[in-house]
């Protein structure tokens, strides 16, 4: 590992090799981890060298990709290192250091998002059920995963486009070392953004059928905007010849998916990226000529000039000399020939540019006679508009009307035949241009075998330059290297030979193209002939249309008479229409009347309902009592938008009625849940809001009093009512709990705790109720001991019955907790469902509260401080509060919980034990008023007898 990161990551500006980083990835693999990696990696020069960090950065992302699972925790520690590496390229004006800049943001968003989400490997490929699982059913964690994958794929969009700036503005060949260089990473990029975007359009989806389309209004322009650069990043990696041979990029749909149709989900098809066999590490690109093979070559060269100048050793000069005389001759006869290919050569590229010019005329004499043949058809297409008006005129004669309707028939086949001669026109010419793509591109192989010869011609003449300076320096090995300057001058044969068949394909190109301008030419004269055709047809339908035009001319005064006599049966119609106008009026006014006289009952109804004395046990919350107010709130801009609706068109009263019965049945809910909210209020609060509820009855019944007379029908306001429903929303806004400043960490230690004061506060009360019975017991006798032990009887069966149901309802929570929070902690199950959990802690605190209120009571009544109803109110308020606190708890329990059944068991025991509390108070006090002795001192004798 250690040679492979040496090899891998060092300063020359080319891509790191796949072997390299293959044994990097096989070695974390072998050790489980990254610690042999990050060893190295920790003493590397980085700020050193900015060639050297991207390197870096880029074996670490396939590291990350295809390395061992643990390797994502390895690097969890190292996080602050690749956040230096980074600020520091970031500062410096730097061409590679702002892409290092960018690439570590990548990189540390990667480890973020893998660290939060284990579910999804660093090589992103999970399948959709994964995906499921992990997204849920709770739109919130959908919402915010769908938010980290998008500034994910930002990520990745910003590192692509800024190395394609960089390309840009360098005009780089994609052959080039150090353009890929630059290149390398982007295959990691293009593997993560292809998963990317699957998950973001399955998660989009899911989304829409989750929440309003409004609301995921910025998501959708979050989307499209990376779905452009995304299809723009794809399209230019697909043009690069770099990338064609080491992966296969897929291709994005036009637009993208339309997520407000549910049944676009079926029509997305999930992009795949195909990573190639990879081809051996040694093997270089075909159009680079290795210029290091040269250097071998030049010391043989050099020797033999040199025993040409000076004479072979040892006495064998005249023959090396014939040698160097005849591979003289061969070179000058192999430039020769190069020179003639050469020119033939140009003279073919001269033939096919010509070619190219005469297609580029026709093309345009084609484009010609296109815009001929399409002022034609516009002017074809305004007699037809023309004859159309002259039907519209002549529609009330029927047998005008047919035979007009089947010479329109026949010019609009006409017209349809034209139109797709003119299609047949346009399919040509776009063949014609993707011919004359054609013909470009095998020009364009014709130059690049051109060049190639060129090149080769330069090299040679290096060579031989290279051999005339150093001519002096070799001595030794001259018949070694004269028979390797043999192998070479075949070599270059070879290449001649090459270079010759090369330039007779380019011959057969030719003769193809030649081949091909024949077809199009006659293409081009058959073309000419439809043309010539469809003007013979233009002129037949100028015919027909001048004789059109004259038949519909006579026949116009024929038509003008039937006009006459229409003209009177429309009056009959309209007089007849009108008187029908005014019954759809009154109609309309009496379904109105009709609808306000039920609202009026409706609201009525509701309005009693503050003073019934039946309606006292009733109650509600001051959340539930918010949400209606909210409601009736909203159903008024209806109701506004309704009425005036109804004044602009009377004849149409149904969106009126509509918002009107709406806006009843939800004032009217809004007054009753007032009043059942003012029965658990404080006395100021419950005062102000019962007032405020009538005050919003008044006002609505004013306000349909207004709607039932015509006069006053057009002026009717809304203003009243609105503020009444407002204030009625703030006195629900101030009884709401005031929790708000517990934290979220602290409900589940807040229920517990309450829990625990309501048992301690629950057995505090039995006790007290014991010594007010050991004291009841020796302070009084008779009828009254009999009355306070029966009273105080019942309530410690009451205190017993709520302590069950208090222990009941604690195990039912650590059952629905257990249940409900998953892997999470219980303090973290309560902080996620913070509203039921405020509510457990108000129905716990009312519990605690009404047992010391019923013990105290049931003191002073022993004590005859008190009255019997104090503990009659008690005992009621205390069944309430069980009930809260019964109901609080079901909210979240399973149907087939059996501590639910307890629990509403022993709510029925409570409400049993309440009533016996209420039955033995009122029994006790009957009792006691009539055995009471009456005192008859300071009373004359007259009062007496009275």
């Amino acid at each position: 590992q250690a040679i492979s990161i040496s090899k891998a990551i060092n300063t020359q500006e080319a891509p790191v090799k796949e072997k390299h980083a293959r044994r990097i990835i096989l070695g974390t693999h072998h050790e489980k981890g990254a610690f042999t990696f990050w060893s190295y990696a920790i003493g590397l020069p980085l700020p050193s060298s900015s060639i050297l960090s991207w390197k870096f950065c880029h074996v670490l992302h396939k590291v990350l990709r295809d390395g061992h699972p643990n390797v994502l925790q390895d690097c969890q520690r190292y996080r602050s290192n690749i956040r230096e590496v980074g600020d520091l390229w970031g500062h410096l004006h730097d061409r590679y250091g702002q892409l290092v800049s960018i690439y570590t943001r990548l990189l540390l968003t990667k480890i973020s998002f893998h660290a939060k989400h284990p579910e999804f490997p660093a090589g992103l490929e999970v399948p959709d059920e994964v995906l499921e699982k992990t997204a849920g059913t709770d739109v919130n964690n959908i919402f915010q995963l769908t938010v980290e994958l998008f500034d994910y794929l930002d990520c990745e969009l910003k590192l692509s486009e800024s190395v394609f700036r960089q390309l840009n503005t360098s005009m780089a060949v994609s052959q080039m070392s150090a353009v890929q260089c630059r290149l390398a990473p982007l295959i990691q990029v293009i593997q993560d953004c292809s998963h990317l975007y699957h998950y973001a359009v399955k998660l989009m989806f899911k989304l829409h059928s989750c929440l309003p389309a409004d609301t995921l209004q910025g998501h959708r322009d979050r989307f499209h905007e990376q779905f452009r650069s995304l299809k723009n990043f794809f399209k230019k990696a697909s043009d690069m010849l770099y990338f064609k041979r080491l992966i296969q990029i897929p291709r994005l749909p036009e637009s993208p998916p339309n997520f407000l149709r549910a049944s676009a989900l079926a029509e997305h098809v999930k992009p795949v990226v195909v990573i190639p066999e990879e081809a051996p590490e040694d093997e270089e690109p075909e159009n680079l000529i290795e210029i290091s093979t040269t250097s071998t070559t030049e010391p043989q060269v050099t020797s033999d000039i040199f025993e040409q100048t000076f004479g072979p050793p040892n006495g064998i000069r005249d023959d090396r000399d014939a040698q160097i005389e005849s591979l003289k001759k061969e070179v000058d006869t192999l430039r020769a020939e190069m020179e003639k290919i050469k020119l033939e050569a140009q003279r073919y590229i001269t033939q096919l540019k010509a070619q190219v010019n005469s297609l580029e005329g026709e093309v345009e004499e084609q484009r010609k006679q296109k815009q001929k043949a399409l002022v034609d058809n516009e002017q074809l297409r305004d007699e037809l508009e023309r004859l159309q008006q002259a039907k519209q005129d002549s529609d009330r004669s029927l047998r005008l009307c047919a035979e007009a309707e089947k010479k329109a028939n026949a010019t609009e086949i006409r017209y349809t035949k034209l139109k797709e001669k003119h299609s047949e026109l346009i399919n040509t010419h776009a063949e014609l241009l993707r011919k004359n793509a054609d013909t470009a591109k095998q020009l364009t192989v014709t130059q690049q075998s051109q060049e190639e010869v060129a090149r080769v011609k330069e090299q040679l003449a290096f060579q031989v330059e290279q051999v005339k300076r150093e001519a002096e320096l070799k001595l030794e090995d001259q018949s070694v290297q004269l028979e390797q300057l043999r192998r070479e001058l075949d070599a270059r044969r070879d290449e001649l030979d090459q270079a010759q068949r090369s330039l007779d394909h380019a011959k057969q190109a030719g003769t193809e193209l030649s081949t091909q301008v024949e077809t199009l030419q006659a293409e081009k004269e058959q073309l000419r002939r439809s043309v010539s055709e469809k003007e013979c047809e233009l002129l037949s339908a100028h015919s027909l249309v001048q004789e059109k035009e004259l038949q519909l001319s006579q026949e116009a005064d024929k038509a003008t008479r039937e006009i006459c006599e229409l003209q009177g049966r429309l009056l009959e119609k309209s007089h007849q229409e009108q008187s029908l106008q005014q019954k759809l009026l009154d109609e309309q006014f009496g379904i109105l009347q009709e609808t306000v006289r039920e609202a009026e009952g409706i609201l009525r109804d509701a309005v009693a309902k503050l003073d019934d004395p039946l309606h006292v046990r009733c109650t509600s919350s001051p959340d539930y009592l918010l949400s209606r107010a909210e409601a009736a709130l909203e159903s008024t801009d209806a109701l506004e938008s309704g009425h005036a609706q109804y004044v602009a068109s009377m004849a149409d009263a149904a969106a009126l009625v509509g918002a009107l019965a709406l806006f009843a049945h939800l004032t009217a809910d809004t007054i009753v849940n007032g009043s059942a909210t003012s029965h658990l209020a404080p006395t100021d609060h419950a005062d102000r809001l019962t007032e405020t509820c009538r005050d919003c009855g008044q006002r609505s019944l004013d306000y349909l009093g207004e709607l039932k007379d015509k006069r006053t029908l057009g002026h009717a306001e809304l203003g009243d009512v609105r503020r009444a429903l407002r204030g009625v929303l703030g006195l629900a806004q101030e009884l709401r709990p005031k929790s708000l400043d517990i934290k979220q960490e602290e409900l589940g230690d807040m229920v517990e705790k309450e829990m625990a004061s309501t048992s301690a506060a629950i057995e505090d009360a039995v006790r007290r109720i014991e010594e007010m019975m050991s004291r009841a017991r020796n302070e009084s006798s008779g009828i009254k001991l009999e009355v306070n032990e029966r009273i105080l009887n019942s309530c410690t069966d009451l205190m017993k019955a709520i302590r069950l149901l208090v222990m009941t309802s604690t195990n039912l929570q650590k059952e629905i907790a257990e249940s409900g929070r998953g892997a999470a902690t219980t303090q973290e199950f309560y902080a996620k469902n913070s509203r039921w959990t405020e509510g457990l802690i108000s129905a716990s605190k009312a519990v605690g509260w009404g047992a010391t209120q019923l013990v105290e009571s049931a003191d002073r009544v022993v004590l005859q401080t008190g009255k019997y109803e104090e503990l009659i109110v008690c005992s009621h308020e205390i069944a309430a509060s069980t009930a809260q606190l019964v109901a609080a708890s079901k909210v979240k329990a399973e149907k087939s919980s059996r501590n639910l059944g307890k629990l509403q068991e022993c709510s029925r025991n409570v409400n049993e034990m309440a009533a016996n509390v209420v039955a033995s108070t009122r029994s006790g006090q009957e009792q006691i008023e009539e055995k009471d002795t009456m005192d008859f001192s300071g009373m004359s004798l007259i009062k007496l007898k009275k």
